[in-house]
């Protein structure tokens, strides 16, 4: 994808496997033959992260599953480890890296930042994620790997990883959004050129499917009524016919806006 000059590249560190219950105990396959494939009436979606190049610098936007299982019973499994090979398909090492941003620190979205050893896996990045997820997960009591968390305290006290706790500007063209419910700090990652402009939606949305079922919901949400209330807030930003969108685990990592007229649908 490329939005005026600066060009999104996107990856999938592995599989996430997500069962209809996953989306709200209310949720049946039926109908939704597209998503939930019919041999074992399961969502087969990708762990996504995206790689953003503008200027000098090369933005990793989520750092995946890293190479690790995590089986959440019958509602969900992660399965990751792929992100460094396209990394390396891509020409990138880790060392090119400039910055960081984890729109959260779910596990499947900070699974690459250190190793088990809390050395950062890419040395010359600096790390941004949200002030709230910093509370939630580093010094509160949400679930994060040991090795993630002596990184990014370690990482702290070094000025590598800064917090967000505002709209903001990184670069030319990149700005940082909040959009808290799926977790306290969730952010987005707005990208602007040339009067375009594309969203990295993180898991604010976590599918499509979101727009048709608005009651659907992520078993994951912190909190599931803010969550429901922004996911329609950046439903209505993507009316806008100059700005497109994807989130971490949208079938494909396709990019898309929300068509509007007889009812709204979405559109890749």
């Amino acid at each position: 994808m490329r939005i005026g000059d600066i060009t999104i590249h996107p990856f999938s560190d592995g599989t996430f496997r997500a069962s209809p219950a996953y989306f709200g105990e209310h949720v049946r396959p039926e109908g939704h033959e597209h998503l939930f494939q019919p041999r074992d009436g399961m969502a087969w979606l990708p762990i996504g992260c995206f790689l953003v190049r503008t200027g000098d610098r090369t933005v990793l936007v989520d750092a995946g599953m890293g190479p690790a299982l995590d089986d959440g019973g019958p509602p969900r499994l992660l399965v990751g480890g792929q992100l460094p090979a396209g990394l390396r398909a891509a020409g990138v090492s880790p060392a090119d890296i400039t910055d960081v941003v984890c729109t959260h620190l779910h596990v499947d979205h900070c699974g690459w930042l250190y190793d088990t050893n809390a050395e950062p896996v890419f040395p010359r990045a600096t790390i941004r994620f949200g002030t709230g997820d910093w509370d939630h997960f580093v010094v509160g009591p949400a679930k994060l790997a040991g090795h993630i968390r002596r990184g990014l305290l370690a990482g702290r006290e070094r000025d590598r990883v800064r917090l967000v706790d505002r709209d903001t500007t990184i670069a030319p063209g990149l700005s940082l959004t909040l959009t808290p419910g799926h977790t306290p700090g969730h952010l987005c990652l707005v990208v602007s050129s040339a009067g375009r402009r594309a969203l990295l939606l993180g898991d604010a949305i976590t599918c499509p499917v979101q727009l048709d079922e608005p009651s659907w919901q992520s078993m994951a949400d912190v909190d599931p009524a803010l969550a429901r209330r922004v996911r329609e807030s950046l439903f209505r930003e993507l009316e806008d016919e100059a700005t497109t969108g994807v989130g971490a685990h949208f079938p494909e990592l396709a990019f898309g806006r929300v068509l509007t007229g007889q009812g709204r649908s979405w559109h890749t």
